[in-house]
């Protein structure tokens, strides 16, 4: 494995939530010493879990696991002083959460006692999840909200079908391997996203362009910025939920028109939020 940064950029690879299983993986390889019993004990496949390692890797700027070929004992894994380091903080960051978790979160029908018992400090049911939506940071200007319906796999492909609540469906092509990564499971709370420039807007009546394997949503002109290049549309969705995209010139004229937002489900991603 090449020479890496001596500056890990730990916060970097902890910084995208512990629900998937790339923390598990590396925590198998320090109990066991092997790559293929660490993706055993996480239900993933070896190639999945050196997947996790690489990325991880990438993320940190460090070298997290070091390999051992061959040898009387057929070659091996361990944890460098940097992947120590790393799964440390993982479990002090997956303890803070938890504490703030169960300060936040209140069962409805003791949230009169909580907030009497500690005024100030009581949040709504799924106050928690919010924040750990509002925690993403990337350049996507969608961010939907969504729930997994079901998972179709097409061989080496998985074709996931999420809810959008009344807003209907968005489809999601994503490897295998991101699949078993993610522990992607139908009734997961999800986060849809995609870029605003991989949306094409169109007026409902009108065809917006041929996607082979496109997303379809409906929806109505919430606003319009005119562009040399293309309009950006702001799309009103169903239940509070909107859309960006982009429209070739003067195609939508007034807000409140009907359009329809097209987008390949190629260039959807899926998120955990937490």
């Amino acid at each position: 494995m090449p020479a890496m940064a001596t500056s890990p950029r730990f916060g970097d690879a902890l910084g995208h939530g512990m629900s998937d299983k790339r923390i598990e993986i590396l925590r198998g390889i320090g109990r066991s010493g092997s790559i293929s019993q660490a993706a055993r004990e996480a239900g993933v496949s070896y190639k999945a879990a050196w997947q996790a390692i690489d990325t991880l890797t990438n993320l940190a700027g460090v070298t997290l696991v070091a390999r051992a070929v061959g040898g009387a004992g057929g070659g091996g894994a361990t944890l460098t002083a940097q992947g120590e380091q790393l799964l440390a903080m993982a479990a002090a960051l997956d303890a803070a959460r938890e504490a703030v978790q169960r300060r936040w979160e209140v069962d409805p029908a003791a949230a009169g006692d909580a907030a009497a018992d500690a005024p100030g400090e009581a949040g709504p049911p799924g106050a928690a999840l919010a924040l750990a939506r509002l925690a993403l940071r990337t350049s996507m200007r969608n961010q939907l909200p969504a729930r997994i319906e079901r998972i179709d796999l097409q061989g080496r492909i998985a074709r996931v079908v999420l809810q959008l609540g009344e807003s209907g469906r968005m489809a999601a092509r994503v490897t295998e391997e991101s699949v078993q990564l993610l522990a992607l499971a139908p009734g997961m709370a999800v986060i849809a996203l995609c870029k605003a420039t991989a949306v094409r807007v169109a007026l409902a009546s009108k065809d917006p362009g041929p996607a082979p394997r496109g997303n379809r949503l409906a929806g109505s002109v919430r606003s319009v910025a005119r562009g040399e290049s293309g309009d950006e549309i702001t799309l009103a969705l169903a239940a509070g939920l909107q859309i960006v995209g982009f429209a070739p010139p003067g195609v939508v004229a007034r807000a409140r028109q009907r359009v329809t937002a097209a987008v390949d489900e190629s260039a959807v991603v899926v998120a955990l939020a937490g």
